[in-house]
């Protein structure tokens, strides 16, 4: 049952909020499409409630549970730029926007998105991993089940500091690099 509440609940995400930019930008109705995407997080709300349910009932924490709490952290990091990309395409193909500007492909605002985009992956993991922990400790049967994905997950944060972060340390060579072929 939770499965398909976690399926249903990423479904519903990405239909609100193709429906929030096409009511914002196709039918010109942008308070309207304002509401539908303010609902975005609402999926998140009734993702956790259903795990929170199914421990509460007897359900063993389980990979279920931390999908769930996956889901849930990543739409806490990532959901907020997720939007704003969303909008900023919506714009250009539906609202006859400017086509967004890509981001640089070095240099120090690219070491900066870099970093940026570390910390926002960090708080994704933080977020899920306290949820796979509160859930864990709800059920009163320990939470070495739930918390089984945040092993590969910590190897993956690392390496993703490794790459984000190396953006930042090769900043003086990208910088010569753009004077001279200037």
């Amino acid at each position: 049952m939770l499965l398909a509440v976690i399926a249903g609940c990423e479904i519903g995400f990405w239909v609100l909020l193709a429906a929030g930019m096409v009511t914002r930008y196709l039918l010109k109705l942008p308070r309207a499409g304002l509401v539908l995407l303010a609902a975005v997080p609402l999926v998140d709300v009734v993702m956790l409630a259903a795990s929170v349910i199914d421990i509460h009932r007897g359900g063993v924490p389980a990979f279920k549970h931390s999908l769930a709490a996956i889901f849930i952290g990543v739409s806490v990091g990532f959901g907020h730029q997720t939007l704003k990309w969303a909008d900023k395409w919506a714009a250009h193909f539906l609202g006859g926007a400017p086509r967004p500007v890509k981001p640089p492909k070095r240099g120090p605002e690219r070491a900066r998105r870099e970093r940026a985009g570390w910390f926002r992956h960090l708080l994704a993991y933080v977020v899920a991993v306290g949820i796979m922990i509160g859930l864990g400790l709800l059920s009163g049967r320990g939470y070495d089940a739930a918390l089984a994905p945040a092993g590969t997950w910590t190897i993956v944060l690392v390496i993703d500091a490794i790459v984000s972060f190396s953006y930042s340390f090769g900043r003086a060579g990208d910088e010569a690099r753009e004077k001279e072929s200037v």
